[in-house]
């Protein structure tokens, strides 16, 4: 029994047939690529992936003012696709001079995403605060926390690396003419859409 495959036939059909085999190498190289009419339109990113390199950045420790110590644990990613945006929940620890015991919370923040050219890199941007809650702490020192709160979660999480394109991937994508373009948050992951590449200018 012959199975339909997404592609054309006739005239075309070397064409597609030279980029679905960059397609099969994109998925032993760990993407999954979408096929659209041609050629090959974008490849997720798994939620799994995202995380396990965001947690290779962690636990980091920001002191405040001399006073007390924040120590920020492995964040849980949350996908959401309404928003177009990744929500961390982020295990903190406040320690030190100002604390009588260490105290243990959450910072929560929302960020986009934005694709870096020179290193090939998904970044984490716009970093938008959404709580960060001590358990039992003074007033005073509640305060200056809240005050410090949203220069944290920007230190914490601002440009962060997520994930990381490797040559031999972008040079399948350059033989294709594409280079990556607008990145979608889905339920699946981030999928990170390939484009035309530009022509370079005449000289």
């Amino acid at each position: 029994m012959r199975h339909a495959l997404c592609g054309p036939t006739g005239p075309s059909r070397r064409r597609w047939l030279i980029q679905a085999g960059a397609a099969a190498v994109l998925v032993l190289t760990g993407l999954r690529p979408a096929c659209a009419g041609m050629g090959i339109s974008s490849y997720t990113v798994p939620l799994v992936a995202l995380q396990a390199m965001l947690s290779e950045r962690f636990p980091r420790r920001f002191p405040l003012a001399g006073l007390a110590t924040l120590e920020l644990q492995a964040p849980l990613l949350v996908l959401r696709p309404e928003a177009n945006r990744l929500r961390a929940r982020v295990p903190a620890v406040l320690s030190g001079p100002a604390v009588d015991t260490p105290g243990q919370g959450m910072l929560e923040v929302e960020f986009g995403l934005r694709y870096e050219p020179r290193d090939h890199t998904l970044r984490a941007h716009d970093i938008a605060l959404q709580s960060l809650e001590i358990e039992g702490l003074d007033p005073a020192v509640a305060a200056l926390l809240h005050a410090w709160a949203p220069r944290l979660a920007r230190r914490a999480l601002g440009e962060v690396v997520l994930h990381r394109l490797e040559p031999k991937d972008l040079a399948l994508l350059d033989g294709l003419g594409l280079q990556p373009g607008p990145i979608t948050v889905t339920e699946q992951g981030l999928a990170i859409a390939f484009v035309r590449r530009a022509p370079e200018p005449v000289k």
